[in-house]
């Protein structure tokens, strides 16, 4: 037990500087702008090709809205953002004719407990 424990603590004590190391601007290997380029080129790279992946994905991916329109996702921020509010302000108007509805019920309960025959037809 105290074998695999000190395995584990000298496994990990080895691998955090070199972790640590990956990207260090003092990289001897990256010491000339011929390195710092072809590096750079190859981030770029990386960066398309996940991107390329991503917009892939994302295309492909379809949404309804309840009001019936069904429209890709290209990542439209400010037409989602509109949709968004929109929705928001929709729950917030039926929040509250929802609370003004069981406000009413509530009214008529206590009406129709205190004997008033007229509320208990709700």
């Amino acid at each position: 037990m105290k074998i695999s424990l000190l395995l584990c603590g000298a496994t990990i004590a080895a691998l955090v500087p070199a972790a640590a190391l990956v990207d260090d601007p003092r990289d001897p290997s990256m010491r000339n702008a011929e390195a710092r380029a072809r590096d750079s080129a190859v981030t770029r790279r990386l960066n398309r090709q996940e991107n390329a992946r991503v917009l892939k994905r994302g295309v492909t991916w379809r949404v309804v809205r309840g009001g019936g329109r069904d429209e890709a996702v290209d990542g439209d921020y400010a037409a989602a953002a509109q949709d968004h509010e929109r929705d928001m302000a929709d729950y917030a108007r039926n929040r509250a004719r929802y609370e003004r509805d069981m406000a009413d019920w509530r009214h008529a309960v206590a009406a129709c407990r205190a004997g008033d025959d007229d509320a208990c037809d709700n």
